[in-house]
C-alpha cells in the first residue's frame, strides 16, 4: 500500500513517521514544495532575535535523514498542481526542474498548512516588509537585518507570532512598534489580562498602537488610521488563512473560510484522502463548534491520527482547547480553552474568578506573582478556560489547568488536586488549589464579587458602602474615588464604623485580605461583595485604558 502525503513540517511529517511505525512494508513518499521538509516553526523568530544561533537547528529532519531512519521517500521543491481523485494520481512539478510527472497512490493525506495573510493595501509588496512562513523567508529577513542593518521596524499585528517577532527584532537591536487591530494584544487574552501584557511590553521599549490599522505604506512610513510610523523594514502578522485551493480544485469539501472539512478520523469527503494541520477544520473542545486553531500540537496529534487509520487503528481526533504559551522577554503568558467573548459568542452562562499568587513558597528567594483567570459554566461548574501572566511557573499551572478541561474537572475539583511541593518549586497550597478554593468559595455563596468594569457604576450616594481594606501606606500610592480605608487588621476594632443597613463592597490588592475582611463582615450580619483580583487588577487595567497610545510626532 502506498501512501503520498503532500506537505511536511507538523502534520505530514508527523503522519509519515507514524505510519511507518505502525507498517514497516508501507510504501510513503512526501512532497514538500519548499526545500525544507521538517522544521521548527515556532523556533524562527528566535533565530532572527540571536537566542537560536545555529540555522541548522532549525531543520528537524532532512531528506537523507528521513530516508535512513524511516525508509521514506522524500522529496523537497517537488509541487503538486493537481489530485486526480478518480484515477488516484497526483500530478507533481519539480520546482527546479521544471519537470511534471505522476505520481499513484492508494491513501493521500493532505499537509499543506496556512498562508500569512497579505492585506490589499497600497505598499505591501516593498522590499522591506516581510512574512514569516518558513526558514527561507526567516533567511531573507535576517539577511536583510545584518546587510541593510535598519534600525526600525514595524511589526503589523499582535497575535503570538507577532508579539515573539516583536521581542526578537527588538533583541536584535531594533526599535521596534507594534500595529494592533484590537484593542489589546493576543486575542485568545480577555482585556484585562493583556493589561500587564502591553504594560510590561512598553517598559521593554517597544510600542504599542491598539485600536489602530494600517491604511497604506508609503516609502518607509507606515501610515495608520490614527497617525503614522516611520519604519526601516515591516512585518506582517495579521494572520493566516488554510492554503487549500488544490483540495478544492479535486472536489474536497471546504468551508466558508477555506479550511478542509473532516471526521474524527481526519478524513475528507473524498474515499481515501485525509488532512491534517493548519489548514484543517476543527471542533472546539469546550463548545464542540467549528473552529480555526492553527496549532502546531494538535498538528502533530492530527497527522498521528490519520496514520493510525490508514494501519487499521481507529484513532479520533476529539477537538482542539487552543492551549497556548509565549515567552516574551522574562514573562509567561499562557491560555487555554474560552475567553469570554468566545464565551459569550457560545452562549454559555459562565462565572469568572481572578487570583494572584506566588510562583513558589514565599518565603523561598525568586518567587513571582502570577496572575490567573479563570472561567467555569455555572450549571455544570466545569472549566472552560484560563488564562495565565507571570513570571516563573505559568506554564506548569496552565499545563494543569488545560488537563483539567480536557477531563472534564469542575472549577471546585482543583481544590482536591494533589501538586507537588517543595519551596523551590511551589506552595503547600499551589495556586491552582488556591484557584479552586476560591471559585469552591463563589460556588458555595461563602463570598459574593463584583469586578473591575463595576467599579465605575457603582453608587457614590451613600446607598452603599465602598471599603478599602488596604494599609494606609498602600492607599498613599493610589486609590478608587469614594472608597473608605480601614485596614483590615483594624477592621474588627473599628466595625461599627461600617454602617449595617446597606451593602458593603471591600477591595484590598489582590483580593484575599478582602475575602477575609468580607468573611468578618458577614460573620456580623453585613450583606459584603469582594473586588475580584483587587485594586492591583483594576489599576492595571484602568490605566491601559486610559493612558493615550503612542504617536510618531516626526511623522505628522
Amino acid at each position: 500500500m502506498k501512501t503520498v502525503i503532500i506537505g511536511g513540517v507538523a502534520g505530514g511529517a508527523s503522519a509519515a513517521a507514524r505510519l511507518r511505525r505502525l507498517d514497516e512494508s508501507a510504501e510513503i513518499v512526501i512532497f514538500e514544495r519548499g526545500e525544507y521538509v521538517s522544521f521548527a516553526n515556532c523556533g524562527l523568530p528566535y533565530y532572527i532575535g540571536g537566542v537560536i544561533t545555529n540555522k541548522q537547528s532549525l531543520t528537524l529532519q532532512t531528506p537523507e535523514s528521513f530516508r535512513a531512519r524511516f525508509h521514506i521517500d522524500v522529496r523537497v521543491n517537488s509541487e503538486v498542481v493537481k489530485i486526480g481523485i478518480h484515477t488516484k494520481t497526483v500530478t507533481v512539478k519539480h520546482l527546479k526542474t521544471g519537470e511534471i510527472y505522476t505520481e499513484h497512490y492508494d491513501h493521500l493525506i493532505l499537509s499543506p498548512g496556512a498562508e500569512p495573510i497579505k492585506p490589499n493595501i497600497d505598499g505591501i509588496d516593498s522590499d522591506f516588509v516581510f512574512t514569516l512562513r518558513n526558514i527561507p523567508d526567516t533567511l531573507k529577513i535576517k539577511a536583510f537585518i545584518e546587510d541593510k542593518k535598519p534600525s526600525s521596524a514595524v511589526v503589523i499585528g499582535g497575535g503570538y507570532i507577532g508579539v515573539e517577532m516583536a521581542e526578537n527584532l527588538k533583541k536584535a537591536g531594533l526599535e521596534v512598534s507594534i500595529v494592533e487591530l484590537a484593542d489589546h494584544l493576543i486575542a485568545p487574552l480577555d482585556f484585562d489580562m493583556a493589561a500587564d501584557v502591553h504594560r510590561y511590553i512598553k517598559s521593554k521599549g517597544i510600542r504599542l498602537y491598539l485600536n489602530n490599522g494600517v491604511r497604506a505604506i508609503d516609502g518607509h512610513t507606515v501610515l495608520l488610521q490614527n497617525g503614522a510610523i516611520n519604519a526601516d523594514m515591516v512585518i506582517l502578522s495579521v494572520g493566516v488563512r488554510p492554503e487549500t485551493t488544490l483540495a478544492q480544485e479535486c472536489g474536497i469539501k471546504t468551508n466558508r473560510r477555506g479550511s478542509i472539512i473532516v471526521d474524527r478520523a481526519m478524513k475528507t469527503n473524498i474515499p481515501d484522502i485525509y488532512a491534517v494541520g493548519d489548514a484543517v477544520e476543527v471542533n472546539d473542545f469546550v463548545t464542540g463548534n467549528p473552529a480555526f486553531i492553527p496549532l502546531a500540537g494538535p498538528a502533530n496529534k492530527q497527522g498521528r491520527i490519520a496514520a493510525d487509520r490508514i494501519a487499521g487503528y481507529d484513532s479520533e481526533y476529539t477537538g482542539t482547547q487552543g492551549s497556548a504559551v509565549l515567552q516574551l522577554f522574562d514573562m509567561t503568558v499562557a491560555t487555554t480553552g474560552l475567553n469570554e467573548k468566545s464565551a459569550k459568542a457560545a452562549e454559555i452562562d459562565y462565572d469568572k474568578t481572578y487570583l494572584y499568587s506566588a510562583s513558589h513558597a514565599s518565603y523561598y528567594p525568586g518567587a513571582a506573582n502570577m496572575s490567573i483567570k479563570a472561567l467555569w459554566d455555572k450549571k455544570t461548574l466545569k472549566l472552560i478556560g484560563a488564562q495565565i501572566v507571570g513570571f516563573g511557573g505559568v506554564d506548569k499551572r496552565m499545563d494543569v489547568l488545560a488537563a483539567a478541561i480536557r477531563f472534564g474537572a469542575k472549577i471546585t475539583d482543583l481544590t482536591a488536586l494533589e501538586l507537588c511541593y517543595a519551596p523551590p518549586v511551589g506552595s503547600a497550597k499551589d495556586p491552582v488549589n488556591m484557584l479552586g478554593f476560591v471559585g469552591e468559595n463563589i460556588v458555595t455563596g461563602k463570598i459574593k464579587q463584583f469586578f473591575w468594569h463595576d467599579v465605575e457604576n457603582l453608587p457614590r450616594d451613600g446607598s452603599v458602602t465602598l471599603l478599602d481594606v488596604r494599609t494606609v501606606t498602600e492607599v498613599g500610592r493610589g486609590k478608587i474615588d469614594g472608597f473608605m480605608n480601614i485596614p483590615l487588621d483594624s477592621l474588627r476594632a473599628r466595625i461599627n464604623e461600617v454602617p449595617k443597613d446597606k451593602p458593603v463592597y471591600v477591595h484590598c490588592h489582590s483580593g484575599l485580605r478582602s475575602y477575609i475582611a468580607c468573611r468578618i463582615l458577614a460573620g456580623n450580619g453585613y450583606d459584603c461583595y469582594n473586588l475580584a483580583g483587587g485594586w492591583r487588577l483594576y489599576e492595571s487595567v484602568i490605566n491601559e485604558k486610559t493612558v493615550p497610545e503612542y504617536i510618531c510626532t516626526e511623522c505628522k
